[in-house]
């Protein structure tokens, strides 16, 4: 191809190129303005649809809101018709309430003119009755011939006779069930503690016998002109009665510490077969100190018995010789643990203090361990002796009090008084002279007939009840129940004895007449 026509090839593009784009710039301009107003109209569509549709929507709410105010408009008018209904049943009701409390009033106005009149009406009745009474008053003095004051006495005379008659009555029936319950629990408590408790008892006598291996023994024991036997009744204290007892030797004494010296002595002596006077202190001196052991260990023997600890070394010692003291026959210690053992036994039933209990029944009688040695009651002297070994206040006061001697203030104190009276009392426990039994019933019957009014009296039983059979013209039987009281008091202050006396009084009234 030649350069022409490639010069006429680029020519004609050019001026293709040249034309063209102007008309496509037209062309683009064209669709441009053609979509442009198609929007504008698309627009002017919506915008009206738009209003169109709010307008509708308007309208619509408008109306929805004028039924609603419609609705409620007639709602509040038919609650303005209720309570305007409402209110007049309460007018309606108002008005009732007022005439019915005219009514009211008025009637009340007649009830208490009504009242007024009735009032004036008693007040003269009363004013009637008064000088009606006066004069009631006037004529009953003037026939009794008593004042007012006469009266009043009398008849106050006569109230105080018929309650003293009820008061004693009351008295004999509570005194009667107090007695009845107390006697039952009392005997319950005694007998349980009795059972729980058995003991032997074998009254102790006032000699002990040794015996010989022969009747040639008796001889030397008597010794050239008696000094071996009178050596040996001196050093202890014991006689000693050598008759026609076969192969034997009585030792007499109402000490039975010396006794048992002289017993074990003399048991030595004649095992020992050399009987002189230097021999015989010796072996004096080898019983005592036997003894003392002895002592000890009965002492010992007893706080185990009994379940006492903590006791001083020394007052166990004292205890001990108690092992040598009898009291009418009955073996002091042995008493004692019997004593302790009951107190313990009825305390822990009541519900008591069982170790004070315990402790005090021990040593209530401590005193007579030294009542031969010092002056002064086995009371006052076991007092002493426990205050300086320091015992309890609650302890000293139960064995102070064991005889009377001060009034009890503890049940602990009390316990311990009877546990003493039962151990005491137990059959065969005691061996009581005659002439003291005798003198214990004489007394009892002369405080009886001491009583004005009383015509006999009776100590039955032992001694353990007194029978009074009274003067039914001066004693009545309210005052039977006084009379009893004053009599048991009596007993209680002026005599000495174990357990307790009845006091029973009789009167009896009879009507004799005789058929002819």
């Amino acid at each position: 191809m030649s350069q022409e026509q490639i010069l006429m090839i680029v020519a004609t593009f050019l001026i293709s190129a040249a034309i063209m784009i102007p008309v496509g710039y037209l062309l683009r301009k064209k669709i441009a303005e053609s979509k442009i107003q198609s929007a504008e109209n698309e627009a002017k569509r919506l915008l009206e649809n738009a209003g169109i549709e709010a307008e509708n929507k308007k309208k619509e709410e408008i109306f929805k809101a004028k039924e609603e105010i419609l609705q409620a408009r007639n709602e509040l008018d038919k609650e303005i018709k209720e309570r305007r209904g409402e209110v007049a049943q309460q007018e309606k009701r108002m008005i009732q309430k007022e005439e019915s409390l005219e009514k009211r009033n008025e009637s009340f106005e007649k009830r208490e003119k009504e009242l007024e009149r009735k009032h004036q009406e008693i007040d003269e009745q009363r004013k009637t009755l008064d000088d009606l009474f006066n004069k009631e008053m006037q004529e009953l003095q003037r026939i009794s011939n008593l004042s007012v004051e006469d009266a009043k006495k009398q008849i106050l005379a006569e109230v105080d006779k018929q309650l003293t008659q009820e008061k004693a009555a009351l008295i004999r029936e509570h005194d009667a069930k107090a007695k009845e319950e107390a006697a039952k629990n009392a005997k319950e408590i005694v007998g349980f503690a009795i059972q729980k408790c058995a003991a032997d008892h074998t009254s102790e006598t006032t000699v002990s016998v040794v015996t010989l291996p022969s009747d040639d023994m008796k001889g030397r024991i008597i010794g050239r002109e008696g000094r071996n036997i009178k050596t040996l009744e001196t050093l202890t204290g014991i006689d000693l009665i050598i008759d026609d007892t076969p192969e034997a030797v009585i030792l007499s004494g109402f000490d039975a510490l010396r006794r048992e010296v002289a017993k074990i002595a003399l048991e030595k002596l004649i095992e020992d077969g050399r009987i002189h006077p230097a021999k015989i202190e010796e072996m004096v001196e080898k019983a005592k100190e036997e003894v003392e052991a002895t002592i000890k260990a009965e002492g010992e023997r007893a706080t185990l018995e009994s379940g006492v600890n903590g006791l001083n070394p020394e007052l166990v010692k004292i205890l001990g010789k108690l092992k040598y003291r009898t009291s009418y026959g009955q073996n002091v210690l042995n008493h004692s643990i019997e004593v302790s053992n009951l107190a313990r036994i009825m305390a822990e039933e009541i519900g008591a203090d069982p170790k004070i209990a315990r402790r005090a029944g021990l040593l209530h009688d401590i005193g007579k361990a030294l009542d031969h040695d010092v002056e002064g009651t086995h009371v006052e002297i076991g007092v002493d002796i426990l205050r300086k070994f320091k015992e309890s206040e609650a302890v000293i006061h139960a064995v102070q009090a064991h005889h009377g001697d001060v009034e009890p203030k503890t049940i602990e104190a009390i316990l311990v008084q009877a546990a003493d009276a039962i151990s005491a009392s137990r059959p065969g426990a005691r061996r009581e002279t005659l002439e003291a039994y005798i003198k214990r019933l004489e007394k009892l019957e002369e405080i009886a007939d001491s009583f004005d009014g009383v015509e006999k009296s009776f100590a039955i039983q032992a001694g353990r009840e007194v029978r009074l059979i009274v003067k039914p013209e001066k004693i009545s039987d309210d005052q039977m129940v006084l009379m009893a009281r004053d009599v048991a008091k009596r007993v209680e202050d002026e005599m000495e004895y174990p357990g307790q006396i009845k006091v029973n009084v009789i009167r009896e009234t009879r009507a004799i007449e005789y058929a002819k």
